[in-house]
C-alpha cells in the first residue's frame, strides 16, 4: 500500500518527499544526501492521462531516489549585500572587508537560517565590529570624571563617529551610568533618537561609538544670536515630542533633558543623547533618586523631593526648552534649589491646594514660606509665541505632574498643524525632513548667513556629541 496520509504530511514537513511508488513506505533517513535537496513537485499538473505533466525524466540536477520520490539538489544562492545588510542590521553605507562576502559564502551554505547570538555577534566581530582598530581617533572633544570623548572616523564606513571612552575602574567597574545609557540605547531605534552604532570593550575602558551630529541646541541657539525662526522652533520642538513619545511608549524616562542634550545635524535632524541618567520605567521600582534633572529644566516636584515620579517629569523640560527656543533666554536660570522654586512660583503664582493638590502637607515646600506670588500674564514673558504656542507651553508647565501633557498628545495640538498631516504618519524611523515641505528656515540672528542653502544649513564649525559621564 501506499503512504498514509499522516505518514505522508509527517514527511512532507520534512521538506524531503513529494511522491511514491506504490508498494514503497519511504523515511526521511533514507532519502537523506549528502547535498541539501528541494522539492521539485509542489504543486502537481495533471495530464490528460490522470499522471503528473512533470512526474518522469530528471533534470541535471535532480535526483531519482531508490524508490522513485523526483528530488533537487539545492542550488546554493550567492550571498549578496543585502542580504549581509539584512542579516546583520548593518548601516546600509558600510564597507565590507575584501573578501568576506566570499568566505561567508564558502563558510555559511545556511545562511538563510536563523543567526544564534553568538553566530550573529561573531560575523559582526569578523567585520570589523567590536574593535579599537575598525576606529581612527580624531580630535580630543572633551573630558570629563568617568569618560574622554573624541572625535574619531569610522574604517567600515569612512563616517564621522562621536567616541565616548569610558575608563573602567578595576575596583568599581564599569559606570552605572554607562551600563544605564548602553542598555537603553540598544533597544532605541527612532529618527530622533542618537544612534549607538557599536561597543568596543578592554580591560582598560569601554568605548561607546555614536552617530556623529553637528551641535547641539545651546549651540545652535548661540549661532543664531538667540534669535530662531519660529517655523524652525516649532520643527525642532516636533522633533524632541516625537523622539520622546518613543521613549515614553516604550516606559523610558530620559530624566535629563536640556539643549546641551539634544544633537543637530546640518539637514536640522534633531536627536534625544546622553541617556546616562535615563532610567526604564518598570512597574516593581516606586522609588527614584531626584538628583536628576539639571536644575534649570527641574521640575517643582522633583525640586521639592519627590521621588515618584513618571514620563511628566520630562515634560516640565520640554516647556522650558520650548521657551528658550522661542524667547532665546532661560525660563527658570536659578542658581540653587530655593532660588529655582521662587523663580518658578514668581511667573506661575505660588502653588495652593488648587493649583497642586497636596501642596500644603509637603515639608520642603513649607520650609521655604515663599511669599504668595500671583501668576503673570505669560504673553508678556513670550511675546513671540501665539495664542497656541502659549496654551501649548503652559500645558507642559503644570505644577501637579499628572496634569502635564504627554509628549503623543502635545504632537497633536494645533500649534503644529502648520506642518501638515504627513508628520504624523511616518515611521518612526524616518526624518520628518523625507517630507519636501518639512525644511529649516534662514534664523533672524544667524551670524553666518552664507551657510545656508536652500533652507538646510551647511554648518563646518560646532562639532558636538554626548557629553562624557
Amino acid at each position: 500500500a501506499g503512504l498514509q496520509d499522516d505518514e505522508r504530511r509527517e514527511l512532507e514537513r520534512e521538506g524531503e518527499v513529494v511522491g511514491s511508488e506504490p508498494g514503497h513506505k519511504l523515511t526521511v533517513d533514507r532519502m537523506r544526501e549528502s547535498t541539501p535537496l528541494y522539492i521539485v513537485h509542489e504543486n502537481l499538473k495533471m495530464g490528460s492521462d490522470g499522471e503528473s505533466d512533470q512526474a518522469s525524466g530528471t533534470s541535471s540536477d535532480e535526483v531519482q531516489s531508490p524508490t522513485g520520490v523526483c528530488l533537487r539538489n539545492r542550488v546554493q544562492r550567492r550571498i549578496s549585500m543585502e542580504d549581509l545588510n539584512k542579516r546583520l542590521s548593518l548601516p546600509a553605507d558600510i564597507r565590507i572587508p575584501d573578501g568576506y562576502l566570499e568566505k561567508l559564502q564558502l563558510s555559511s551554505p545556511t545562511f538563510d537560517q536563523p543567526l544564534s547570538r553568538l553566530s550573529r555577534r561573531a560575523s559582526l566581530s569578523e567585520i570589523g565590529f567590536g574593535k579599537l582598530e575598525t576606529y581612527i581617533k580624531l580630535d580630543k572633544l572633551g573630558e570629563g570624571t568617568y569618560a574622554t570623548v573624541f572625535k574619531g572616523r569610522s574604517k567600515l564606513t569612512d563616517n564621522l563617529v562621536a567616541l565616548k571612552e569610558i575608563r573602567l575602574e578595576h575596583e568599581e567597574g564599569a559606570p552605572c551610568t554607562a551600563i544605564r545609557e548602553v542598555s537603553l540605547l540598544k533597544d532605541l531605534k527612532h529618527a530622533n533618537i542618537v544612534t549607538l552604532h557599536d561597543i568596543v570593550h578592554t580591560d582598560k575602558s569601554l568605548t561607546l561609538v555614536f552617530e556623529y551630529l553637528d551641535k547641539d541646541l545651546k549651540q545652535y541657539m548661540d549661532d543664531c544670536g538667540n534669535i530662531m525662526s519660529m517655523h524652525n522652533v516649532k520643527i525642532f520642538l516636533f522633533q524632541i515630542l516625537r523622539g520622546l513619545a518613543y521613549c515614553h511608549k516604550r516606559k523610558v524616562l530620559h530624566r535629563d533633558l536640556k539643549p546641551q542634550n539634544l544633537l543637530i545635524n546640518e539637514r536640522g535632524e534633531l536627536k534625544l543623547a546622553d541617556f546616562g541618567l535615563a532610567r526604564a520605567k518598570s512597574v516593581p521600582t516606586k522609588t527614584y533618586s531626584n538628583e536628576v534633572v539639571t536644575l534649570w529644566y527641574r521640575p517643582p516636584d522633583v525640586l521639592l523631593g519627590s521621588s515618584e515620579y513618571s514620563t511628566q517629569i520630562d515634560m516640565w523640560g520640554v516647556g522650558c526648552i520650548f521657551y528658550e527656543m522661542a524667547a532665546g533666554r532661560p525660563l527658570f536660570p536659578g542658581s540653587t534649589v530655593e532660588d529655582e522654586l521662587h523663580l518658578i512660583f514668581r511667573l506661575l503664582g505660588t502653588p495652593s491646594e488648587d493649583s497642586w493638590p497636596g501642596i500644603s502637607g509637603v515639608d520642603e515646600f513649607k520650609s521655604y514660606n515663599f511669599p504668595k506670588y500671583k501668576p503673570q500674564p505669560f504673553i508678556n514673558h513670550a511675546p513671540r509665541l501665539d495664542t497656541e504656542g502659549i496654551e501649548l507651553v503652559l500645558s507642559f508647565l503644570k505644577y501637579e505632574s499628572k496634569r502635564r501633557i504627554s509628549a503623543d498628545e502635545a504632537m497633536k495640538q494645533a500649534y503644529f498643524k502648520s506642518l501638515g498631516a504627513r508628520v504624523h504618519t511616518l515611521h518612526e524611523s524616518v526624518s520628518i525632513f523625507t517630507l519636501k515641505d518639512i525644511q529649516l528656515q534662514r534664523d533672524p540672528g544667524y551670524r553666518n548667513s552664507s551657510n545656508l542653502e536652500s533652507g538646510v544649513y551647511k554648518t563646518n564649525t560646532h562639532l558636538f556629541l554626548p557629553r562624557a559621564l
